[in-house]
Parts: C-alpha cells; structure tokens; sequence
C-alpha cells in the first residue's frame, strides 16, 4: 500500500496528537482550524483507518493513530537533521573535505592550516590521504579526493593548478663532514637516494644532469627517515627540499642550501575543474592561502 503524505500533513498529526485538541494545534502550526481539521481527514483517508477518536472533550490517539505518530516523528526528526545538516552544507560549516598529499607536506606543511580550519569548521570531517606524488595526482584524476596539495614539477593538462608555496633544495651531510653546499660537490660522493617513484628523486636527478654530476655509489631508499638514518650512518650524504628538514631533525644531519644551480621545488593546490567543489572545500581553499604559519627555513609561502 503506497501512502503519500507530505512533511506538513506529518506534522500536522504530531501537532494535533501533542496539543490534545484543533485550537492549540492550528495556532502553533499558523492555520486556521478547519484548514487543520481537513489535513488531519485527509490523511486518516491517505491511511485508511481513523487516527483520532473525537470525544467530547478532546481527541485521543486510536492505537493506530499512536502508531501512526511514533512513525511520523521518527520521519520528522530525521527529515529535520538532514535539512539542518544540508543548511550546514550550504555555508561550509559541515560536510566533508579529502585532501591528497605528500607524505612531508602532511606533516610540515598541512597540521597548521588544518587546525587553523578545524577551529572555524569544527563539525566539517577531513580526511588528509598521504601518498607519492604519481598516486597523489591519480586519486584527483580518478574524483577519490577534492583536491591534492602536493609537488608541481611539469604542466598537468586537465587539471587547476594553483601555486601555493615553495622550497629550496638542501644538501645533508652528518657533523663534520665537509659541507654540501652546491651539486658539483656531489660528485664522485657516496649518496643516499630517494626511490624512483619519489618526486624529491625526480628533481634531484634533474639537477644532477644539468649541472652534469655524477655522483659515487648510491643507496636507495623510499622513506625519508630512512634516507636520513643512512646519511647519519656515514653510508653517504643526500639532498631534501626545506619542507623535509624537519622530518630528518631527529638523526642530527647537518644542511646547507644548495647553489650551482638553486633548485626550487613549487607546491600546489591541484584539483579536477569539471567537478564542482562543495562549501566546505571552497573553505579548506580559501583557508590554505589565508591561515599562513611560520614555515621551516628554505621554504616560503608564494603569493596568492
């Protein structure tokens, strides 16, 4: 049996089971009384059967009516909290906001702004996804997240691109080993490499080529921790963007920042224009280029 009732006739019910009585009930629902009692007629006709039992004195709930109101304010509450949710949704103060990352932006760069968004958005749910650079770009493609803040290193037709900060390259090397302070002294130097899937190998080799090193032995390693771990075991000296430098603080490396060429590393907000971003994420937006902390050194916020 298909019953279609409005929200107004649901409420109706719950209002007039509530008051007792038309009077009390048509004042605090706005209507006038024989609009009310028409409503409440025309659902116990929708339903079939009587949901009030008319005395002289007030109305009572049938055991059917009863029935019929424990339902309608399970479906009034519910109906309530969606559209309140939905009016939260409208101005960005709840909702749902993926962001894709670098797994050293994640930890640097990030924490601030998010906190900085949390206090402001306190009922908004974030998910911060760290991965590669290849997977971070994958999962913004594939509409996984609503946006990605990771390392720009060639154009990305397809997708808005938005710069949002900027790092230099450092060499590290552990205490009292001569300084790294240019690529040409890298040559012939044992060096601890970053996997080939890393966006920091992919500069790195770059700028080797350009500046036409080669460097001794290599080890490679995925992890930055563990690239920093071998630097700090004598097996070799590496190179990192500024943002890095706190994530390598615990072995006690030594760093100086890198000429012959400078490298620079660019930082964006990388999202798919042909879907649409919802308030919330607008807001996560807009607050990654206004809620700007202190960055660590060699690395700076780019101008809006």
């Amino acid at each position: 049996m298909r019953m279609d009732l409005t929200v107004p006739q649901l409420r109706a019910v719950v209002e007039v089971a509530d008051a007792g009585g038309f009077t009390s009930a048509a004042q605090r629902l706005h209507l006038a009384q024989s609009s009310l009692s028409r409503a409440i007629g025309e659902v116990e006709r929708r339903v079939g059967v009587a949901l009030f039992e008319r005395t002289t004195r007030r109305l009572e709930l049938t055991p059917e009516g009863a029935e019929f109101v424990r339902i309608a304010r399970g479906v009034l509450g519910s109906f309530d909290a969606g559209m309140r949710h939905f009016a939260g949704f409208l101005a960005g103060t709840s909702g749902h906001v993926r962001v894709a990352t670098l797994p050293s932006l994640a930890a640097i760069l990030l924490p601030p702004v998010v906190a900085a968004y949390r206090r402001a958005h306190p009922s908004v749910e974030l998910s911060i996804e760290d991965a590669l650079s290849d997977e971070v770009l994958d999962r913004v493609r594939a509409g996984e997240v609503d946006l990605a803040v990771t390392v720009v290193t060639e154009p990305l037709p397809g997708l808005d691109v938005r710069e949002l900060a900027a790092d230099r390259f450092c060499g590290i090397f552990p205490p009292g080993h001569p300084p790294v302070r240019d690529w040409a002294s890298l040559a012939g130097e044992p060096f601890i490499a970053f996997g080939t899937s890393s966006s920091i190998r992919r500069l790195a080799d770059r700028a080797l080529d350009t500046a036409s090193v080669v460097t001794g032995r290599r080890i490679e390693a995925r992890n930055i921790a563990a690239v920093a771990g071998l630097v700090a075991a004598g097996l070799g000296v590496s190179v990192v963007p500024g943002l890095v430098l706190p994530l390598v603080s615990f072995a006690g490396l030594e760093h100086a920042p890198l000429a012959g060429p400078a490298l620079e590393r660019t930082i964006a907000v990388v999202r798919d224009p042909a879907r649409p971003l919802a308030p919330a994420v607008r807001a996560f937006v807009e607050s990654l280029f206004t809620d700007r902390p202190a960055l660590p050194p060699e690395s700076l916020w780019l101008p809006r």
